[in-house]
């Protein structure tokens, strides 16, 4: 499948301030390279600094590289820019609202000087305003507005244009716990409408939650990018099995001893008097082994209730990669 969203040793470098002394300057982005499928939800990770405001300016066309390339839906950021900002709708971290307008007048501004025509923006900022759940609040001033509810008016103004591509720079920064909740159920309604996503964050395990892919940037440099379940694969090529039985752990102890690939079998930490039930082991194979050792379990009589593996965080993931664990 090809890139909706693809650079290629994407680079940025600031000139340093005369004053600074610094002949080279500070290089943001360093040769980037990255990949994205239609319809993904993609997660840019990193700490403040890393690179990921940069490389989002460089893609809407609001930054200029200082080598490389980018396209995104076909259109180079560099010989097609107008071709570029018809398709994307970008949010930045900072935005600014004009307070002395009412909710509803606010998108028809923008409807407005995206060229859509007068009989047509009263039904689109209708549906804009109910796809982020801020219909009541149409007549309303602007600056009435929470916090929370000005971030998903500015994520209804990126949509006015309809774009395939939407690019949102720390959609949820800022937020308080609810409004963070509703800035992902609305991430989510956009990838069922078709729409690819590339949004910052360095709130890691709002990411896990919501993307299907994820990309993490550490000094300007693409360190590892894939699916969730890639990611945890790729760090933890030992699997975290954890079974519960009917009876108590030890009796599945002596069915998995010497067994290939299996190590450190332990009992789950439990409280209370009752034996416990629940043990963990590390699997080296794949699924047709454990399969086999689950049969085994069975047979021997444990009695087996559920299997599960255990799945690492996004917060070991990115620790591991930007520590060094992962070269």
């Amino acid at each position: 499948m090809n890139a909706i969203i693809e650079t290629r040793a994407l680079s940025k470098r600031y000139a340093a301030p005369r004053r600074a002394g610094q002949p080279g300057g500070r290089l943001a982005v360093n040769e980037l390279n990255l990949a994205i499928e239609p319809g993904a939800v993609f997660g840019f990770v990193g700490p403040n600094g890393a690179g990921k405001t940069t490389t989002m300016r460089i893609l809407t066309t609001l930054l200029q590289p200082t080598a490389g390339e980018a396209w995104v839906a076909g259109h180079s950021i560099l010989r097609d820019p107008r071709g570029v900002r018809r398709v994307v709708g970008f949010m930045p971290d900072f935005f600014g609202v004009y307070d002395d307008m009412k909710v509803h007048e606010y998108l028809d501004f923008f409807a407005d000087c995206y060229g859509i025509a007068a009989r047509q923006r009263r039904s689109m900022v209708e549906d804009l305003l109910t796809l982020v759940d801020l219909s009541h609040r149409a007549d309303d001033m602007v600056d009435s507005l929470s916090r929370g509810m000005k971030q998903r008016l500015c994520l209804a103004r990126t949509l006015v244009h309809d774009p395939t591509v939407l690019i949102l720079d720390e959609p949820a920064a800022g937020l308080d716990p609810r409004a963070r909740i509703d800035i992902r159920e609305l991430l989510r309604e956009l990838r069922t409408m078709g729409k690819t996503v590339l949004f910052s964050s360095h709130i890691l395990l709002e990411v896990a939650d919501i993307c299907t892919h994820i990309g993490v940037i550490e000094a300007g440099s693409l360190v590892a990018s894939g699916t969730m379940d890639e990611m945890q694969r790729f760090l933890r090529p030992i699997r975290v099995i954890r079974v519960r039985l009917t009876k108590p752990w030890n009796t599945a102890q002596e069915t998995l001893f010497g067994k290939p690939g299996v190590s450190n079998v332990r009992p789950a930490v439990q409280n209370g008097p009752e034996p416990i039930t629940e043990f963990l082991f590390d699997l080296e194979g794949g699924d047709e082994d454990l399969c086999a050792l689950l049969t085994d379990l069975v047979q021997g009589g444990a009695g087996v209730i559920t299997c599960s593996e255990e799945k690492g965080n996004l917060e070991d993931v990115f620790l591991q990669i930007t520590q060094g664990i992962v070269s």
